[in-house]
Formats: structure tokens, sequence, C-alpha cells
């Protein structure tokens, strides 16, 4: 992985915002500010249709950009995506995403950052090395320890396929597909369990496309739910990167 993970304290008219000093060095979880639509162009709010005077004032959503009343833009929630420091004027629509999101970064972020343990197959091989997967410090690569070393961005990654075990018997598995840099739909099964996953990724420099299958030890049971966990949260992230895309 590359340095230069060092962060500054920028202002913006959206509030204080703690950010890597590159752009470079940005999470790819992160979202840009939108801009904010301008005065003369909202005279009434974009949620009731309130008109603007001097009592009632107007208030731009952080997230979204749009022009709103107190009342349909009063609530201050985190925005972790967009790198504030402190909690942030949203309108309720908004809110209710950034709230999502925070309990993302609350939870599941650290799951992917502490890691856990599966076998893992390069390719078509028939060979799996048993390896230690984890998200970076600065969100911004798949690492995997083992006897190998290996380094995915993860913007490079192309497609991340959920493996998963229905669990009741006779059940057909239900596979979870979700693509980052394509546009396949987003499906998920009910009431199964994750027990693995295929990720496919371009190598840097080239168009190469390669393929990895993470796979959850039968033999750790102990690091199961870990693993189970692990790749809960991993599912997570790809469709919040999914999601994001448009945004």
């Amino acid at each position: 992985m590359s340095g230069g993970d060092a962060k500054k304290l920028v202002r913006s008219p959206s509030g204080l915002r703690m950010v890597p000093e590159h752009r470079a060095a940005r999470s790819p979880f992160g979202l840009d500010e939108p801009p904010w639509v301008p005065d003369k162009e909202c005279p009434r709010c974009m949620q009731c249709d309130t008109k603007f005077d001097f009592i009632t004032r107007k208030h731009h959503c952080r997230r979204c950009g749009k022009c709103f009343c107190d009342k349909c833009c009063s609530k201050k929630v985190p925005l972790p995506r967009m790198c504030f420091v402190d909690p942030v004027r949203q309108c309720a629509e908004c809110a209710l995403v950034s709230q999502k999101e925070t309990e993302f970064y609350d939870k599941q972020l650290k799951v992917l950052m502490n890691g856990a343990t599966f076998f893992v197959t390069l390719g078509t091989s028939d060979k799996s090395e048993l390896m230690v997967c984890r998200l970076s410090n600065n969100q911004r690569y798949l690492v995997l320890d083992g006897d190998s070393h290996y380094e995915i961005e993860i913007i490079q990654i192309s497609t991340v396929q959920i493996l998963t075990e229905g669990f009741t018997p006779g059940e057909k598995d239900i596979h979870t597909y979700t693509s980052l840099l394509e546009s396949q739909p987003v499906t998920e099964g009910g009431n199964t369990r994750a027990i693995g996953m295929i990720l496919q990724y371009k190598v840097p420099g080239s168009e190469e496309v390669m393929q990895m299958k993470f796979t959850a030890g039968e033999d750790f049971s102990c690091n199961k739910k870990l693993s189970a966990a692990w790749l809960a949260a991993m599912h997570k992230a790809t469709k919040l990167l999914y999601e994001s895309r448009d945004q």
C-alpha cells in the first residue's frame, strides 16, 4: 500500500471536514459535497412548497444540496462519507440514508478492518491457501496475508459474489451477486448464511481480470461466525459502493 494517508482540516460552507491531503488517498466509500441550489432558484421549500420570507428561512441539506424550510431540514445527522467532523443539517430523506450509513461505519467497517480467516484460491488453481483478509485502515485496499501477500485496490474490484447457504434443509444455495464497476442488479437471499465469496478485479495497468475465491474453513469452527460476519459486512460495503455510483 502506498503512503501519504495524512489528513487535513478544511472548512466548507457546510462545516468542518477532515479530509486526506491528497485526493488520490480518499476512501472509495467517500462522497463529494454536492453543489448547493442557488438561493435565487429556490423561492419555496423543495419539500413542502412553503414560500421563503423573513420569517421562514431557507436551509440547504448538506447531503443533496437542495433548499428546504427549517421544518423539512431540521435534523443534524453524522455524515462520515463526506468526512464532516460534526453532525450536519440534512433533509428527512437524506438523514435516513445517512443514519443507515453511520451504522455501517460504526459496525461493519470495523469488522472488515479487523479481518477474518479464509481459504483463498487464485484463478482456476486447485490449491488454496489459508489467509487473513482485512480492509486496510485507509479503506482503499483488501489486504491478504498468509504465506503469500496480496493487496487488491477496492476501486479495481469489478464484481463480488457472496456465496450463501440456506438454513432450511433442501433449500437451494442462494447466491448474492453484486457488480461494482458494471451494471448488474443486486439480489438478496432470505434466510441464509454467508459461507464464501468470489471476487473479480482488474490488474492495474492492464485489462486482465483476476479471480479469487474465499471459503470459510470447515475445520476452523471457532472462526466460522467471524468469517460469516466479515462476509456479511463485505456484502453491505459492496451494496454501499454499488448504490453510491449514482450519487
